[in-house]
Order: structure tokens, then sequence, then C-alpha cells
């Protein structure tokens, strides 16, 4: 078979996703609210087939798959490649204080700028497609004929989406990316397909939602 079952998951709630705070690729823990999620998840894909576990190298991620990996006897294989956007000199602060501090650089920001980099490191939209294409295609392509689960961040599952629908990297957003809801792809040497996006079902208390957790 040629196919790979994707879920694609958003990791549990942090501290710096209820404060708005820019997390990027800074490493921050679950919060106890984020752990509760990543065991609701976890438990609502206990009866499904799942062949392999992968996630981002940052703890977030890795402590939600971590909940997944267990009830499947399996093991986490993690990969920098699933890291959130690199929001350079930005990443640790809030909108409010960007916006203030470096008026030009929030208003490409705010309207997708897809060349738009930020100092110090940081990734374009086109770096960060090209990144999370690849590595999409990388790990699928040796689950061919499985179903595996890829525990990563937000601007990820954006990027996803996005390929998975045709939706061109400066479109608005109106699709949800909460954390821990499980979303549903479906990839060919081809591409990649919709199924289902942000079932949150599992899931009983609100959750704050960040695009760049």
């Amino acid at each position: 078979m040629e196919t790979t079952r994707i879920l694609a998951i958003r990791h549990g709630e942090t501290d710096w996703n209820v404060a708005s705070r820019i997390q990027g690729q800074i490493d921050i823990e679950l919060n106890p609210q984020g752990q509760w999620q990543a065991q609701q998840v976890a438990r609502a894909l206990a009866e499904e087939e799942i062949h392999a576990v992968y996630a981002s190298d940052l703890s977030r991620a890795h402590a939600t798959a971590q909940q997944i990996a267990t009830l499947h006897g399996l093991p986490v294989q993690t990969t920098p490649a699933l890291r959130e956007r690199h929001y350079g000199v930005f990443e640790s602060q809030i909108w409010d204080d960007i916006q203030q501090a470096h008026p030009q650089d929030a208003a490409r920001w705010r309207d997708r700028d897809p060349d738009w980099t930020p100092a110090n490191g940081g990734e374009s939209l086109v770096m960060l497609q090209q990144r999370v294409r690849q590595v999409l295609h990388d790990i699928a392509s040796l689950h061919r004929g499985q179903q595996i689960a890829l525990v990563t961040h937000g601007g990820v599952l954006d990027i996803w989406y996005r390929l998975a629908t045709g939706q061109d990297l400066q479109v608005a957003r109106t699709w949800g990316l909460r954390n821990t809801a499980i979303n549903r792809l479906l990839w060919t040497p081809q591409g990649v397909q919709l199924v289902g996006w942000a079932d949150e079902r599992h899931l009983d208390q609100g959750t704050r939602e960040e695009t760049s957790a």
C-alpha cells in the first residue's frame, strides 16, 4: 500500500499558551491542564492501531507523545524537524509588546508575509513550509500501509492543513489548532489529503488556542 494514515496532534497546554507568550523553539513544559489533555488524547486513541509515534524534541510535544506511546508499547521517536516555527528575537515576547516595539515587523507578521523572516535566526513561512513538508514526507514514506502519530506544534499543523487543502500561505486561518485535538491526514507519494480535523470530543474543558505555540 502507498498510503500512510497520520494522526497529527498538537501538544498539550503550557503556561505560555495561557499567557499568549511566543514559545517558538523555546522548551516550555506542559502545565497541569496540558498534562491532563495529553492523558485524554492518549485514552481517546488507545483502541486505534498505531505503528509508530513521532514528536518534536521540545518537551511539551514529547511529553504529550509519551502518553500516547506508552499505551501502545511504543517508543517516542523525536526529531527537531517537527519543532515549531523559529520566531527569532520575538520568542518569549507577547504580541502587544511586539506591536509597540516593532510595528513594521508586526504588520508583516499579521499580514502573513511569506518571506518575512524574524531577526536572530527566525524562519519565514516559506522556510517553515519547506521544512515541515519534507519531514512529513520523510516520516510517512517509512510507514506505508500503517497509521502513525505525529505530535507537534500549532504552526506545523497550520502548514500541513494548508498543504492538504491547497490553501495559500497568506490566506487567513479559519481552522482550529487547539491543544491535543486529533487531526487526520492521508499521505501518498503524490501529496497529503485531509481526512478529519480538530476532533475534540475527548476534551471536556476549554483550552486556549495560540498559533505560535
